[in-house]
């Protein structure tokens, strides 16, 4: 019978075990780095999200009813609060539709329009120097109008 030849193996050096110790320290560093890098993208969207939800909601205007103060295509960041003084630009929901338009009254207010597309607020004509054309348009209300309680009025 044949001898078996033996296979030469020889152990790692101190410096190769002390190479690979370090290389996969830096390893495992990488993957806790990476994760938690991944950890904290997520939550900052998560925030993200929630904050342009709930707080400050971003709408993009259609149409030209707020013309030239907002133009269609504008977008804008809205705070959301229910204390507004006429002069006002808020957001609603009506209708399924959100609604940007400008506060002319508070409730207990009376509001009234001339031919000439001059509003009046309790008896005295408001200055509205971001209007260019004056209209009557359409109304669906009773002219004069009071505003009811905890409402305002808006054009």
């Amino acid at each position: 019978m044949p001898k078996k030849k033996k296979e030469s193996f020889s152990l790692p050096t101190m410096e190769q075990l002390l190479a690979e110790q370090k290389r996969l320290r830096r390893k495992n560093q990488y993957k806790k780095v990476l994760r938690s890098t991944i950890g904290a993208l997520i939550v900052v969207a998560a925030v993200a999200v929630l904050v342009a939800t709930l707080m400050l909601p971003v709408l993009r205007i259609y149409g030209s009813s707020m013309s030239p103060t907002l133009s269609e295509g504008n977008i804008v960041v809205s705070l959301k609060n229910s204390d507004f003084e006429c002069g006002d630009v808020i957001a609603f929901y009506y209708e399924n539709k959100v609604l940007v338009k400008r506060v002319i009254a508070n409730a207990g207010e009376w509001v009234n329009m001339d031919e000439n597309g001059n509003v009046y607020v309790n008896g005295k004509v408001i200055d509205e120097p971001y209007i260019i054309d004056k209209a009557i348009g359409e109304c669906n209300i009773d002219l004069p109008y009071q505003v009811p309680d905890a409402r305002c009025f808006v054009m």
